[in-house]
């Protein structure tokens, strides 16, 4: 996972958290939110998203 790609999850996942945590979005879909954000956050910090590995895509420019 690039350093864009971790950048924009921690970006999205912010956003998730601001609207959840001042009642912009409530109910099952502010908790779908909140844990939308949390998975943002925690495939960021390991870089690796496993729906990279099913659809082949690979956003670090790092040639292995």
């Amino acid at each position: 996972m690039g350093t864009t790609d971790k950048f924009i999850r921690f970006i999205i996942a912010a956003i998730l958290l601001i609207a959840f945590l001042t009642d912009t979005v409530t109910g099952v879909l502010g908790y779908v939110a909140l844990a939308v954000a949390a998975i943002f956050v925690l495939t960021s910090f390991v870089s690796f998203c496993p729906l990279y590995t099913l659809f082949g895509a690979n956003t670090c420019k790092i040639k292995k």
